[in-house]
């Protein structure tokens, strides 16, 4: 089973969902995780309070990289709320393999910069620890 999910964080990582700049983006944050070097840069376009469209470019670890693949697959369409509201365990889940203290930084880098990205939009500050 741990194979499987290993093959399935693997190929979010050799084939990125979603990666690139998005033209015309109303939201926008960048994140580096200076203890491994990891860094990601979302973009997204926010309408009518829902997550239109939404890209991320980067680079890191595999499991930084496909993180931030698989949430901006969740992403997509859901509204600005839902997104405030994901949490650690959400993208834990789906990952769907332990992961270390150490590479939880990894982990949870794309979630960061994803709802810095919405309260940015918001003109709000985000006050929570991931």
């Amino acid at each position: 089973m741990f194979d499987m999910y290993t093959e399935v964080i693997l190929d979010y990582y050799r084939y990125p969902r979603n990666y690139g700049r998005l033209d015309g983006a109303n939201a926008q944050a960048r994140d580096l995780n200076p203890l491994c070097g990891d860094e990601i840069e979302i973009h997204a376009k926010i309408g009518d309070g829902k997550i239109a469209d939404i890209k991320f470019s980067g680079k890191g670890c595999a499991i930084s990289q496909a993180a931030a693949s698989m949430l901006t697959e969740f992403l997509k369409g859901k509204t600005v709320e839902q997104a405030r509201n994901i949490s650690k365990e959400n993208i834990l889940e789906m990952l769907g393999i332990e992961i270390s203290h150490v590479r939880l930084k990894c982990a949870l880098l794309g979630l960061k910069v994803a709802k810095t990205a919405v309260y940015n939009y918001l003109g709000e500050k985000m006050n929570e620890e991931m």
